[in-house]
Order: C-alpha cells, then structure tokens, then sequence
C-alpha cells in the first residue's frame, strides 16, 4: 500500500478550525444579545443556545487541528 499525502484530511482539517471559530465567535456574539445578558443576569450563567456554540466550536476546533497536524 502506497502512503497518500493526506491532503483532503488536512483540508477537512482546515475546515474545521475555520467552522469551530465561527462558531465560537457566533457564540461570543449571541452571548451579548440584551436577551441573553438578562438571562445571565438572573441565572448566573449563560444560555444554553450560547453554551452549544461554544461547545460546538470548541469540539470542532480540537477535531481540526488534530487533523490539520496528524501527519
């Protein structure tokens, strides 16, 4: 078997550090809406709708550079 020079996983890769900042800073943006500072406000913590973003990009962020550096 003849080793591939793996580029489409670095081009996922790329893709996917390009989406997982997205949407951080989707996240970033919906978290200074009036609706979810009142929501932090009263709870302490922020919404759920921000929190899946952030996680979201986060998860997506690891995957990508895991991908963009795996040799």
């Amino acid at each position: 078997m003849s080793k591939g020079t793996g580029l489409p996983l670095k081009a996922i890769g790329i893709a996917l550090l390009v989406l997982g900042a997205g949407l951080a800073f989707w996240g970033f943006q919906l978290s200074e809406s009036v609706g979810s500072q009142v929501t932090e406000l009263v709870t302490g913590s922020e919404t759920d709708r921000v929190m899946m973003f952030y996680i979201g990009g986060a998860v997506s962020f690891a995957v990508g550079l895991y991908l963009f550096l795996k040799k």
